[in-house]
């Protein structure tokens, strides 16, 4: 039993299934990878989060929060680069951990990515509804048949969890805002679909557009903002403190919140971290790249460092213009823009923060279904639903559409606060696992091909590792609450489902059966060859 939940699945065969029919078409270059990973991280990073980090968790010290959750992010990336360029197949960390650690930890960490992209989308998908609801009296302007603003009842979440007392907060915990469900984020992720399903070069090119478009803005609300900065703002620079660290939501350096939080620097790092999911996305895209052992490791660690420049200036100059204590939560930076009366650039950051947060929601809900496809290649789940691929677009769109309408619940009527951190502690378990099976495969497999090698092995995995686990005991415990009741509904669909269904189980008894093969460790053949044929190298632990 033991063995058959720890059951690896050899390079050989994940390479072999690269040659099979029922594949993802291969048209993503560098630069396309690269837009697909700027377009997954500008955007909820920069005009939302920014906003909940500095007032709740940090001030002005939000800086530092971001060279922290960079750091972090630079290590696991390495390792991301390293098997994106080993195994260039859809799946991401889910297919790297199947090599490297078994069949029970791969179901754990795609059913993670399945929270950390449905959650990541819905979190963004509200940061795109405030933004449009800025734009909406422009609208009514030259319109008048158009309203002013949504209806009361359809402009946010029906509760908001609050951190702190203030004007939309009479009390910490959860409260009551009076509306049904955020009309205009069920909207979007109703839309954005329809655009997915349509074809991986479609979706890229639109992506490619939005982000051009944003990083203009981004560039402008940088080059602008920085003359409207008050140096007295940045005092203190760290109102909560330099620390922030917590176990398990219990505050152990640093200071706490009323409602038990911890509150510093580390704290904010432990949230915005959901900013620079994104990166990681390039290498769910693995198997569209035109040269992955190339292409795909350049787009995670350009992406990476061009959003962590942009993520720190902004972040300077937002907490610059406007004392961190007054920031706007939920359009921080188009809100700052309104305070030094620059009304002309307050309705172009809202119309950049919708086209940029357009593209993180286009490329989440984007790598979501392929995460779902690789499950379904290997049995897990359903592969008559989720393994089905258009055969026009050459796209799974049954799950496109199934992410659409599960983003779509989420966004319309759970709050940002629990979703955003909800998502951070997704990633970063997604990054352990990731900077773990570098270690395991460096030692397993040492002789095979690394067209990309992560550096200072095994030095940079542990310091991975070691970043990730200080920023997720930095999150308080309702999100560790959250994650393991994620994990263990996983857990009994997999032992329902998954594990009785699993390719590689029924390969596994296949060979016992016809070679009389134990599952002590014995090589058994390739899948794809007829009971007769010699024994391959799939190894069963």
């Amino acid at each position: 039993m033991a063995s058959q939940l720890f059951r690896t699945k050899p390079l050989s065969m994940l390479l072999e299934e690269m040659k099979g029919e029922n594949r993802l078409r291969r048209i993503l270059g560098p630069v396309q990878l690269t837009a697909l990973g700027v377009g997954a991280i500008i955007g909820t990073g920069i005009f939302i989060l920014t906003g909940v980090a500095a007032h709740d968790r940090t001030g002005p010290a939000l800086m530092l929060s971001f060279v922290m959750a960079g750091l972090a992010c630079v290590f696991a990336a390495l390792c991301y680069a390293e098997f994106a360029s080993m195994v260039p197949v859809a799946g991401s960390a889910y297919t790297y951990a199947y090599a490297t650690l078994g069949e029970l930890f791969a179901w754990i960490i795609g059913w993670d990515l399945i929270l950390e992209y449905a959650v990541g989308s819905a979190t963004v998908a509200h940061g795109w509804s405030a933004h449009f609801q800025e734009f909406i009296p422009i609208f009514h302007e030259g319109l008048s048949w158009i309203p002013a603003q949504l209806p009361e009842h359809f402009r946010t979440a029906p509760i908001n969890y609050c951190v702190s007392v203030g004007a939309k907060c009479p009390h910490t915990g959860f409260v009551a805002t009076g509306s049904y469900f955020d009309l205009s984020a069920v909207l979007i992720t109703f839309i954005l679909p329809v655009i997915l399903v349509k074809g991986i070069k479609e979706s890229a090119s639109f992506n490619a557009l939005m982000v051009a478009v944003k990083l203009v803005i981004v560039l402008m609300v940088i080059g602008i903002g920085v003359f409207f900065i008050k140096e007295a703002n940045w005092h203190p620079f760290a109102p909560f403190g330099y620390t922030g660290v917590s176990f398990f939501g219990h505050t152990i350096f640093g200071q706490t919140a009323k409602g038990g939080e911890p509150l510093g620097m580390f704290a904010g790092a432990a949230i915005i971290f959901f900013a620079y999911i994104g990166f990681d996305s390039v290498s769910v895209h693995s198997e569209e790249a035109k040269k992955p052992a190339r292409d795909v490791p350049i787009g995670i660690i350009a992406s990476l460092i061009i959003c962590t420049i942009l993520y720190i200036l902004v972040a300077g100059v937002l907490t610059g213009m406007v004392p961190s204590k007054d920031i706007n939560i939920d359009a921080p930076v188009v809100d700052a823009f309104r305070r030094v009366g620059l009304t002309w650039m307050q309705y172009l950051v809202a119309f950049g923060a919708m086209t940029g947060i357009t593209s993180v929601l286009l490329v989440m809900m984007l790598s979501q279904p392929r995460v779902m496809l690789a499950l379904a290649r290997d049995g897990l789940v359903p592969k008559g639903f989720f393994g089905d691929i258009h055969p026009k677009f050459r796209t799974p769109w049954k799950s496109t559409i199934l992410t659409g309408l599960f983003v779509a619940s989420m966004a319309g009527l759970i709050p940002l606060s629990i979703l955003a951190e909800m998502t951070s502690i997704g990633t970063l378990f997604a990054f352990v696992i990731v900077c773990g099976a570098v270690l395991v495969m460096r030692r397993t497999n040492p002789n095979a091909e690394r067209p990309f090698r992560a550096p200072f092995v095994p030095l940079v995995p542990i310091l991975g590792i070691a970043t990730c686990l200080l920023l997720m005991f930095s999150l308080p415990a309702e999100n560790w609450y959250r994650l393991i009741i994620w994990l263990l509904i996983g857990l009994v669909i997999y032992l329902f489902y998954g594990r009785r269904h699993s390719v590689m189980s029924k390969h596994t008894m296949h060979e016992i059966q016809t070679h009389g093969i134990s599952p002590a460790g014995q090589a058994v053949a390739d899948p794809d060859d007829p009971p007769s044929s010699p024994a391959g190298d799939v190894h069963v632990p």
